[in-house]
């Protein structure tokens, strides 16, 4: 059983740089894709980003495309996802993920469904103008 925990959270105005963690336990995490994805209220949950096992590539949403950067520390097993330049937009809670096949490629996180996933509780980002 993969069990993910994110952290990193709060408050912000508008333009800060925020960096979220997610510490992975389970599963063989070298060899996973992990993700992010993010819900704001009253919306549906929206892929952010994706990761090889690797680190070695990377995919984006277009809205955060240039403003975030997603990386892994295999040893650690911990996932981040750096947000600069943040947006009003950007307020939502902030899961992590990774796929329950293991073999799964990052570059199809963005179009898998909730139930294909592991997935952390969330940690609430709000951005303020």
């Amino acid at each position: 059983q993969v069990q993910l925990v994110e952290f990193g959270g709060r408050s912000v105005q508008a333009g800060d740089s925020l960096k979220l963690s997610c510490a992975v336990s389970g599963g063989t995490f070298s060899d996973s894709a992990m993700g992010w994805f993010r819900q704001a209220p009253g919306k549906e949950r929206q892929f952010v980003a994706s990761i090889t096992g690797g680190g070695i590539s990377t995919y984006y949403a277009e809205s955060v495309e240039g403003r975030f950067t997603i990386s892994r520390d295999n040893a650690r097993k911990l996932v981040y996802l750096e947000m600069d330049s943040l947006k009003p937009e950007d307020t939502a809670v902030y899961q992590c993920a990774t796929p329950r096949f293991s073999k799964t490629p990052a570059s199809v996180m963005k179009h898998m469904t909730a139930a294909a996933v592991y997935w952390g509780q969330g940690t609430q980002v709000t951005v303020s103008s």
